[in-house]
């Protein structure tokens, strides 16, 4: 942290601090910035986060499960395919007072998404739920439910839009941020 406060904006150091976990918005603070410039930083520096593919074969013979996790490291193995694709948000932990009704809505998006010939994709960072196994969506990425952390993979992924209306309150936050940014919220609108 010491560093990264005398050091401001130097790529090298941001490089070290994004491959220990530091998150725009605490750079951001340690520099006196905003996290849109940290994240302007990464970016003009090719910063970005890599995501390799969860083993769920232990090694003992390939995998082809589509789930993938961030790390700062040097081979990214996601890969974007051609098809038109809709990134769906979903719910992050489950919280008292919000059941599985959120993933169960999750789950149907996603089908009636792959019905229409679109790729779907999932960003959720709760193992524990049916939308988030193997056999749902064509990609999933664990990830937080955050909004540096959902537009890396926008940015990697390029959807036509993000569905957020079935990850609960979690992913409703995220929509007036996505849509400042420039991402296209399909469904219900952050002005509605």
């Amino acid at each position: 942290e010491d560093q990264l406060k005398v050091n401001i904006f130097e790529p090298e150091l941001l490089k070290t601090a994004k491959k220990n976990g530091f998150s725009d918005r605490q750079i951001a603070k340690l520099w006196n910035v905003s996290p849109e410039e940290v994240r302007r930083r990464r970016q003009e520096n090719q910063i970005i986060p890599d995501y390799k593919m969860v083993d769920t074969c232990a090694a003992e013979f390939e995998s082809s499960t589509p789930y993938f996790y961030s790390t700062y490291e040097w081979e990214n193995e996601s890969k974007r395919s051609s098809k038109e694709k809709i990134i769906v948000l979903g719910s992050g932990p489950i919280r008292i007072g919000q059941g599985v009704e959120f993933d169960y809505a999750t789950v149907h998006c996603v089908k009636a998404l792959q019905a229409l010939g679109k790729e779907a994709i999932v960003i959720n960072s709760n193992p524990e739920t049916v939308s988030t196994d193997f056999s749902i969506s064509d990609k999933l990425y664990f990830e937080p439910l955050t909004f540096e952390d959902v537009m890396n993979i926008i940015d990697l992924e390029q959807p036509e839009g993000v569905i957020v209306q079935f990850g609960g309150q979690t992913a409703i936050n995220l929509a007036e941020p996505l849509s400042k940014a420039g991402v296209k919220i399909l469904g219900t609108q952050v002005e509605d």
